[in-house]
């Protein structure tokens, strides 16, 4: 999950494009910043730019002039009906962001029944999308990966190869401020069923998220197996180490009151970290692709 090389003629010359076009005023904007646009959201989709890369640290970056330039887009754009004709659906948003053409040439398959690819997203080859889902705008999505029912990618979100998000997961979207940390989950990660992964979270590779688990910046998360606490801060994002097991988990409130009635707060809990056991739970997955 490596960003697109940032020295690339073409990245630097749309990177500054967007950026002189963001400085200007909505009403001063010229007529061809709609097809500078159009060139990021296309450079998105094929994967040629990124909202985030990882960094020779290891450190998940976003990348602010990609963002600024999603951003233009909703400046730029006008509100418009979209579906219209025999479509059964009707939509009403800006022109600069339908749902995104894709081809059989593609090889991502899109299930029937109601799922919506925003334009300027990246879905690589063998993604399977179960109906119904959305994947948004300066999302990544690797190879192999299944995007279960009622599921969603967030605006930027980065989602490895082999990932399973389980139906209803979350994970969210960071457009705005700019700067600020992407939420990232890393290859073979299993994402279960009503997980929520908010706020910048990182999830390294091979981690396993079991049903309901809820993850964010400011949620401590207690390694059982280390005997230490996870958490993030102002500046770095709270960060599942690679294949950790964790679930959803409880800790006492203190003070009296709460302590009377007995009281506590969802806490999610690392149990153990990946082992052969744990891959023959998830390998199952496979035989439906």
């Amino acid at each position: 999950m490596t960003g697109a090389p940032d020295g690339a003629p073409y990245v630097t010359a749309l990177e500054r494009q967007v950026e002189a076009l963001f400085a200007l005023a909505a009403d001063a904007l010229p007529p061809d910043a709609e097809q500078v646009v159009n060139d990021l959201l296309s450079a998105l989709e094929t994967g040629a730019v990124r909202a985030a890369r990882r960094d020779v640290d290891g450190v998940w970056r976003a990348v602010p002039w990609v963002k600024r330039g999603i951003l233009l887009g909703f400046r730029v754009g006008r509100m418009v009906e979209m579906g219209a004709g025999d479509s059964p659906f009707r939509f009403f948003d800006k022109h600069t962001y339908p749902t995104r053409a894709l081809t059989l040439a593609d090889q991502v398959r899109v299930v029937p029944g109601g799922s919506t690819i925003r334009r300027g997203a990246y879905l690589a080859a063998g993604v399977v999308c179960m109906p119904p889902m959305y994947v948004n705008v300066g999302s990544w999505v690797g190879a192999g990966t299944m995007i279960d029912s009622h599921a969603l990618v967030g605006s930027c979100a980065q989602v490895g190869a082999r990932v399973h998000l389980s139906a209803a997961a979350q994970v969210g979207g960071v457009l705005e401020p700019v700067n600020a940390s992407p939420v990232i989950i890393e290859d073979d990660v299993t994402v279960g069923g009503n997980c929520g992964v908010y706020e910048g979270t990182v999830v390294r590779a091979g981690a396993v998220l079991a049903a309901g688990v809820v993850l964010t910046r400011g949620t401590p998360v207690f390694d059982l197996v280390r005997e230490t606490v996870i958490r993030g801060s102002a500046d770095a994002p709270l960060e599942i180490p690679a294949g950790a097991v964790v679930v959803p988990g409880a800790r006492a409130v203190k003070g009296g009151f709460a302590a009377s009635e007995g009281l506590s707060l969802q806490t999610p809990v690392i149990v153990k970290y990946r082992d052969e056991r744990t891959d023959l739970a998830t390998a199952l997955e496979a035989w439906l692709r």
